[in-house]
């Protein structure tokens, strides 16, 4: 690489290592824990890229991109921060930033990204402004999982684009959430949102109904797998002449609209009009490190509204977080506030929750008996992975790293499943106990003696 990199972040380490880093790199660096210092070089016109951490000692990253973009046009500012929710994502993509990475980052991510903003610079578009005041705050799409910050980037990216969406995934992740801040978020926000059902669609006027409501707003086809082959014909004649005021058509579906296309489910010239983006909304199972975020968000919400404060207590916590969830998100939400309102104390107990998850259904089985196989599952969530980095390659080091992602949780669960008897769960795993308890070592889990959750 070649250029004169800018850092600042108020962590010594990260500025250390970056600063070794991109000097190792070709890179010139300077780097201040001082957003005014930084604001003084930008100034002075040094730089050539800016690596911004958000929160800083005497003031607020994101608030100075505004200023940067006046002061030096086209200078490309990566941020970094540790407030890993899709607002963040959105503001930095309304502030011109040029990239967002979650903390903590991946270095060789990094490292690609100034090296491309090093390559690039100069060609970044404007994003349109946005009133503070507009747009949901309390949408529980937070998240500090690698999927989770990979979903809020392509979101951010997509919000003022005019290209159709088409949001994957299961019931209860968040489909028309997703979509909701999607439109809640553009240059269309003032505009209506309007979800169309099959029944607005059941008779020849339907299409004209709905984009009379419309108005140019987004026009979200929920469940679009589910409609008749009419309704569907119906929808492609509206795509194809949407009138004055044209709307941007948004869609969800539980079901892969390939999958859907080759099954018979869905339009072929449907399937064609709405692909020009598709979004894979995680499932819970795939996220489970941001159930203990989601849950504080949901008992916080709870208590807004009139219910007692509630925290969840370690045992009951930890049994919310291996859970399967199979109704996701939305299940979540309800099991916390049912919980809200039924426990004694304000600490919620694990027999609480052991009493109140027996009641819920039970999720099908990963291996075997499952409408996907573990493979299928795995396959897909790679090629998913390869996508959102576009038509750039993931950092080196891949095989190890989808091994560790992969053996880390088999371990965990098999030891809570053991009681963390080690023995046990060697024997389960059908692995030597000392290559266990090396395994433990490298990947860093905590194991604990309590009784056997199976």
């Amino acid at each position: 690489m070649d250029g004169t990199v800018l850092v600042a972040d108020d962590d010594r380490t990260i500025r250390t290592v970056l600063t070794q880093a991109l000097t190792r790199a070709g890179c010139k660096v300077h780097a201040t824990s001082s957003l005014t210092t930084l604001m003084r070089w930008i100034g002075e016109g040094r730089g050539d890229v800016v690596i911004s951490d958000v929160v800083m000692p005497d003031g607020n990253g994101l608030e100075m991109l505004p200023k940067i973009a006046q002061d030096r046009p086209g200078l490309p500012v990566i941020v970094i921060s540790a407030q890993n929710t899709i607002m963040t994502a959105i503001k930095a993509a309304e502030a011109e930033a040029y990239d967002y990475l979650p903390k903590p980052f991946d270095l060789p991510e990094l490292m690609k990204r100034t090296a491309r903003a090093l390559e690039q610079r100069g060609r970044r578009g404007r994003a349109a402004p946005r009133d503070e005041a507009d747009g949901p705050d309390d949408l529980p799409l937070v998240g500090r999982t690698p999927v989770m910050q990979g979903l809020y980037r392509v979101v951010a990216r997509l919000m003022n684009a005019d290209l159709p969406v088409t949001i994957t995934g299961e019931s209860g992740s968040g489909k028309s959430l997703i979509a909701r801040a999607i439109h809640d978020f553009s240059d269309r926000r003032t505009l209506p949102f309007v979800t169309a059902t099959e029944a607005d669609l059941s008779d020849l006027e339907g299409p004209a109904r709905l984009l009379a409501r419309v108005k140019g707003g987004t026009l979200l086809i929920d469940e679009v797998t589910d409609f008749d082959d009419e309704s569907q014909a119906r929808i492609v004649r509206m795509m194809e002449a949407p009138g004055d005021h044209v709307p941007r058509f948004m869609a969800t579906s539980q079901t892969d609209p390939a999958t859907a296309m080759e099954q018979g489910r869905l339009r072929r010239d449907l399937y064609y009009r709405l692909g020009g983006a598709t979004l894979q909304v995680p499932s819970l199972r795939e996220r489970v490190d941001d159930i203990p975020l989601l849950t504080e968000h949901f008992l916080a919400r709870a208590e807004r509204e009139g219910a007692p404060r509630r925290r969840l207590g370690r045992e009951a916590a930890e049994l919310f977080r291996t859970y399967s969830w199979p109704g996701n998100v939305r299940q979540l939400e309800n099991a916390v506030r049912r919980l809200s309102l039924t426990s004694r104390a304000e600490e919620i107990s694990r027999a609480e929750v052991e009493a109140m998850l027996g009641s819920q259904p039970e999720a099908a089985p990963v291996l075997g008996g499952g409408s996907e196989t573990l493979s299928a599952s795995v396959a897909r969530h790679l090629r998913r992975y390869f996508d959102l980095h576009g038509n750039v390659l993931p950092p080196p080091g891949l095989y190890q790293r989808i091994l560790r992602e992969v053996e880390a949780p088999l371990i965990e669960i098999a030891l809570e499943a053991t009681g963390g008897n080690q023995a046990k769960c060697a024997d389960l795993l059908g692995i030597n106990r000392n290559t266990l308890r090396k395994k433990i070592t490298d990947l860093e889990i905590q194991v604990t003696r309590r009784r056997k959750l199976m």
